[in-house]
């Protein structure tokens, strides 16, 4: 990656938006229950460590990871240093522009950001189960952005983290670092305004777990699952790709180009 060219698919799965499950549904020996409510499917988009802005793209065919793009159509980097996290996505969420926040902001209309906090780099484009441990409501240019926060299966700390508090007795200092990235990391892109959180206290398992469980009804909706018509969502729906096997190309598998 490093140019507008890049291109990732997935070579099983039509769409890492619509066709990745949501939650993993193998036994993992390193889960005490496999059934465990707290687990998602984490695909990153973002590797550790990597400045290149990567992210599936809602309009691309097959919703691949491609490179961001500046206004004047280069490639995006973050500039306010380097991310000490993994960054990706929940699949099969929706945050609607059509449902406002208790503060009257609109969804940023996207799928579920999600931020794994743990020791090491992930692949672009694996999927990992992922432990939630909350979240923080990002108000991102007027819009809600939530990011989930998770630990990843494979951390040598998963077994003793189930909460914030844990991960910060496991990784002090962890929280302070990550609110000030999501703050400030615009204001190195020339005069851009620093983000501001609904609260610096993360929601809770329970809170955050009833935000994807909402945002996972949304993508419902989007897709038609549920019956809603193209022609009553937000009007940015139209331009996004969705004839994947699980969303409204259902039934069939489209090739990959």
């Amino acid at each position: 990656f490093g140019g507008t060219s890049f291109r990732l698919h997935h070579r099983e799965y039509d769409s890492f938006w619509h066709d990745v499950p949501m939650k993993p549904t193998f036994a993992n020996p390193a889960l005490n229950n496999n059934n465990e409510p707290a687990m998602i499917n984490f695909i990153t988009e973002i590797p550790q460590m990597v400045t290149a802005k990567m992210e599936v793209s809602k309009e691309r065919s097959h919703n691949i990871i491609m490179q961001d793009r500046n206004k004047d159509g280069s490639p995006r980097y973050y500039t306010y240093g380097t991310p000490f996290f993994n960054y990706g996505l929940i699949s099969q969420t929706w945050e609607d522009p059509n449902v406002l926040s208790a503060k009257g902001h609109a969804g940023d209309n996207d799928p579920l950001d999600v931020i794994e906090l743990g020791k090491f780099r992930l692949s672009m484009g694996s999927i990992t189960p992922c432990r939630v441990l909350g979240s923080l409501e990002l108000i991102d240019e007027g819009e809600t952005d939530h990011k989930v926060l998770c630990l990843n299966v494979n951390d040598p700390k998963f077994g003793s983290v189930t909460t914030m508090d844990d991960l910060e007795q496991a990784y002090p200092g962890t929280l302070d670092r990550l609110i000030d990235w999501l703050t400030r990391y615009k204001t190195s892109d020339g005069n851009k305004p620093e983000n501001s959180l609904d609260d610096t206290i993360p929601k809770s398992v329970v809170q955050t777990l009833a935000i994807i469980e909402e945002t996972h009804l949304r993508w419902k909706a989007l897709c038609g699952l549920d019956g809603t018509p193209l022609s009553a969502l937000h009007s940015s729906a139209m331009d996004f790709w969705l004839d994947s096997p699980n969303c409204r190309g259902r039934g069939r598998r489209t090739p990959t180009t």
